[in-house]
């Protein structure tokens, strides 16, 4: 399973940032190309077959990636630092999101709000839970409350990612309450 899981971290590497990596290239939609996706990581010490690449997809737990209709291509749902358009639609969010963070960052966003850094969009959670989830990987978590449904009002967008993720290009100081 070890071996699953950097594999996975490889094709996060691949497909949200470097492509250049194994020699491939996204179209402007963040799609790759199946075949050379899985020639380049072969040529780049990881090999994978097909098999293993539909394992990944199907049981990434955050469901990462995603293949168009006959699997021909494949793309990162989102997190991308590159610039990519991922088709997404505008969609009205709930009256309150969530964002997970670690301790060391909370100075940092109590004065510049949620700000996308490296990424294309701030992700947002459904629920506390998922979002504490996230926190953990920083360190000790902290969640933030996000007033989106006001934040819509205000003319700020929203999209859904396929694996359930909000997005947004910014969350405002206003709009942010801490929950613990």
């Amino acid at each position: 399973m070890k071996n699953l899981e950097n594999i996975g971290k490889f094709l996060s590497l691949i497909l949200r940032h470097q492509p250049q990596t194994v020699g491939i290239q996204l179209d402007e939609h963040g799609w790759a190309n199946v075949e050379e996706l899985l020639e380049g990581m072969s040529n780049h010490g990881q090999p994978v077959d097909m098999q293993t690449l539909e394992y990944i997809v199907a049981n990434n737990d955050k469901k990462r990636y995603s293949f168009n209709d006959d699997k021909t291509l494949i793309r990162a749902n989102q997190g991308h630092s590159i610039p990519v358009d991922l088709e997404l639609e505008e969609k009205v969010p709930p009256e309150y999101l969530y964002h997970g963070t670690g301790e060391k960052y909370v100075s940092s966003i109590e004065k510049n709000g949620l700000l996308p850094k490296s990424r294309l969009y701030v992700h947002l959670s459904n629920d506390i839970s998922t979002a504490e989830n996230v926190g953990r990987r920083h360190g000790s978590p902290i969640v933030y409350k996000i007033h989106s449904a006001e934040m819509h009002k205000d003319g700020y967008i929203f999209y859904l990612s396929v694996n359930g993720v909000w997005l947004t290009k910014k969350v405002p100081v206003k709009y942010l309450q801490k929950t613990q």
